[in-house]
């Protein structure tokens, strides 16, 4: 086992104490939390209700998901590598699955106790600043808990295994990645059915407020908020978080040998104190605006990151490549300083992130031009509303694709050319912006609280005009932030899959060296070594990580409308069979349409992880390494146009609809109203569905594909190649994740005639 020098062991031992520290400083902003007032008896009961619901639904996806996490752990160990890698890499695949769900759960279960204490905060005198402290210091917690469980983890996997451990963190990110993703589609869909369902049937037909208690699916359309953007969310970030350090560390031993590996876990440890201070500064001034002082805690903290991110390059690492421990030949000659370059890599990621958490709340504020734009349209009808925003969401997107490429760019421009650098470069920029990954979080979580603390005042009743309007601010404030942290998720994703592209190519130059001069030089086994984009086994690769991108995106939207078409058909039933529902004499069931929800999520969530997992295999030992480097590009590209799109569009249409309910161009109960709502829903499956999903759906492709990569060269060229095996295990692959689409349209097929059989005897 390679080994690493004291003082490198002492650093990483003191990253460990400050991933502690983090965690301790989360118990203390959990107790602030809960030692508020808990409301009233009637808000209790709700807040009770919602928390069964979210509860009860994550119990079941986790033990739902364990089969699956045992085989995957299983099959890591059939990869080539030593036996004590292998035993790690599985260990700590099961241990980075374990943190995400862990992670998940705890963004869930704080965030439906902090609610209704947000609603209480806003029955008393300041209950604008008080309302949003408790928001955000929810957010805080789930914050420096994904802080502190990453760097834990990752420092952890340093200080056992040395040298050895980017091989093993390969392991850890699969598995944080691998849950996130689970937990973004199923939370996805469960919060989208039961939010469109409500508001089809509630605003639109029966005309009645949002989160009016005669609706049966506002229950359900509270617990999803937490099970889908709380939970989902806050898995995702610490994905993120994780695959990012993975692939820093990997590409950090190549470009900056010992020093690489710790490095990046001193940026990352600034990031935790820099986290503390962004959530301890965030707080409401009298009548200002929340919004802005979530701004100020977060541009502070990412100025503050940037000055000891360059404090700390300066300080440890060396002034020439030179000098750096066990560097190539290659970079030993680089007549860069790595201090320079480091700090500026940092910049740029902390840099990007400021920009896009701009750039994102021009076109999804309410006060933006685009936005209004779009609620605008809303006197025109729906069509225009649609169509406004889905205009919108490509707009946007080209404008964040571009910015995230100039920063890639800026990053290629300070290695000086140096590709093995510029990659490692890439990987610490993902690191500068996750400095800002504490605030980022508590920024996310603060919406689905205020959401939920408006709910639960609505259905209550016990909050007066003042206090709604303060819950209303909120509640927009939240719109935003989650647009916001949804643009830096999809940023931070696609410099995690561009620095894992590079680790990618780092095992397959490895696997390569140990084969030597046996490979076959020229021929079909040249063409599958080919990354050139020219040759047309590449591009082919390339269109079909493109396809997988689109192919995912649609069988998240279209289980949220299969689902959703559950739920309206179930609150119809309730309002036609129970006419005491309007007149407030019955009760609803909103047990019914919890179950509906939890059915349906659970049942679609394992179509999309099936392909994610098994699409990178199907190609990477059908067509071979290079075109399965077309493959990730391609997912890569797309991946984030796709997201983009979704997230933006899906944000404009809400905030277009605050902007009605606010009162402007007819406000509610109006057609143009009516016309919002419907683009809502448009956007609804987009924004936290599908959208969000994506960012550790290209991770976990490229996670595959790393993993992989040394079998994939074993069988493929060389003396010991099978291409019986090979291509069996490339339809194996295929059979699998494209079975799953056909049996997942099958049973669609199925419900969707049982559903029109149930509600409409007519057909046959």
């Amino acid at each position: 086992m390679p080994t690493l020098g004291t003082s490198s062991l002492t650093i990483v031992a003191v990253v460990a104490a400050i991933a502690v520290v983090s965690l301790v400083f989360a118990a203390v902003l959990r107790r602030q939390v809960l030692a508020a007032d808990g409301g009233t008896a009637r808000m209790q009961g709700i807040a009770t209700a919602v928390q069964e619901g979210a509860s009860a639904y994550l119990h079941r996806m986790l033990r739902t998901l364990v089969l699956f996490a045992v085989v995957v752990f299983a099959l890591l160990f059939l990869l080539p590598g030593d036996t004590g890698v292998r035993v790690g890499r599985s260990v700590f695949f099961l241990l980075g699955a374990g943190f995400s769900a862990a992670i998940g759960y705890l963004g869930m279960w704080l965030a439906v106790r902090a609610n209704v204490r947000v609603a209480a905060a806003a029955t008393r005198p300041g209950g604008r600043s008080e309302g949003a402290r408790i928001a955000f210091r929810t957010g805080g917690v789930v914050g420096m808990s994904v802080v502190g469980l990453g760097l834990l983890g990752a420092a952890s996997v340093v200080l056992i295994y040395r040298g050895d451990a980017p091989a093993v963190l390969e392991g850890f990110g699969f598995g944080a990645a691998l849950l996130a993703m689970f937990m973004r589609v199923g939370g996805g869909i469960f919060t989208k059915a039961a939010d469109v369902g409500a508001d089809l049937v509630g605003k639109v037909e029966q005309h009645i407020p949002e989160d009016d208690p005669r609706n049966a699916a506002t229950i359900a359309d509270n617990v999803g908020d937490n099970v889908g953007d709380c939970a989902g969310m806050a898995a995702d970030l610490f994905e993120s978080y994780a695959v990012t350090l993975v692939a820093a560390l990997i590409l950090g031993r190549v470009a900056f040998g010992e020093e690489g590996l710790v490095f990046p876990l001193l940026v990352t440890a600034i990031g935790a104190l820099t986290a503390a201070l962004g959530v301890v500064l965030t707080r409401v001034r009298g009548n200002e605006s929340g919004l802005r002082a979530i701004y100020r805690g977060f541009y502070v903290s990412a100025v503050v990151g940037a000055l000891l991110a360059a404090v700390a390059a300066f300080v440890y690492l060396p002034g020439s490549f030179a000098e750096l421990t066990g560097v190539g030949d290659v970079l030993a000659d680089h007549d860069g300083d790595p201090r320079v370059v480091a700090t500026l890599a940092v910049l740029i990621g902390i840099v990007l992130a400021g920009v896009i958490l701009w750039l994102t709340g021009y076109f999804t504020g309410t006060a933006s031009k685009p936005t209004l734009h779009v609620a605008r349209t809303s006197l025109t009808g729906p069509a225009t509303v649609v169509l406004s925003g889905i205009g919108v969401g490509f707009e946007s997107a080209v404008y964040t694709a571009g910015i995230i490429a100039a920063a890639i760019c800026g990053v290629f421009l300070v290695s000086g050319g140096s590709v093995w650098l510029s990659l490692f470069l890439v990987a610490l920029a993902g690191c500068g912006l996750l400095t800002t990954v504490g605030v980022i979080v508590a920024m996310d979580t603060f919406g689905p609280v205020s959401d939920n603390a408006q709910g639960i005042a609505e259905m209550s009743g016990d909050v007066d005009a003042e206090g709604a309007q303060t819950l209303t601010d909120l509640d927009a404030v939240g719109n935003t932030t989650k647009a916001i942290t949804k643009g830096i998720a999809i940023a931070t994703a696609v410099l995690a899959a561009t620095a894992l592209f590079g680790s990618y190519s780092d095992a397959v130059r490895q696997a390569l060296a140990d084969i030597g001069d046996m490979i076959e030089p020229a021929g079909l086994s040249f063409a599958m070594l080919s990354y050139e984009v020219i040759s047309p086994i590449t591009l082919v690769g390339v269109i079909l990580g493109a396809a997988t991108v689109f192919l995912f995106s649609g069988l998240a939207i279209d289980a949220v409308t299969r689902a959703a078409g559950a739920i309206v058909f179930e609150v119809r039933r309730q309002f036609r069979e129970m006419p005491g529902i309007m007149t407030g004499e019955v009760r609803p069931d909103y047990g019914r349409v919890v179950d509906i929800c939890t059915r349906d999520s659970l049942r679609e969530l394992a179509t999309p992880g099936l392909l994610a997992a098994f699409a990178p295999i199907a190609v990477g030992f059908g067509l071979g390494v290079g075109p399965l480097a077309g493959f990730l590009a391609g997912s890569i590209a797309a991946g984030v146009l796709m997201a983009v799109f979704l997230a933006n569009a899906g944000g404009t249409w809400d905030n277009a609809k605050k902007i009605v309910e606010d009162g402007q161009f007819g406000g509610k109960g109006s057609d143009a109203h009516a016309a919002v709502v419907i683009g809502d829903t448009v956007g609804d499956p987009f924004k936290d569905t599908a959208g969000p999903a994506i960012n550790p759906l290209i991770k976990v492709m490229n996670l595959v594909a790393l993993l992989i990569a040394p079998a994939v060269v074993q069988v493929s060229i060389g003396p010991d190649a099978d291409h019986v095996v090979r291509l069996s295990i490339a339809v194996v692959a295929a059979g699998i994740a494209f079975g799953a689409v056909i049996l997942s349209r099958l049973r669609a097929a199925r419900v969707d005639r049982e559903g029109r059989l149930e509600n409409d005897p007519s057909v046959v």
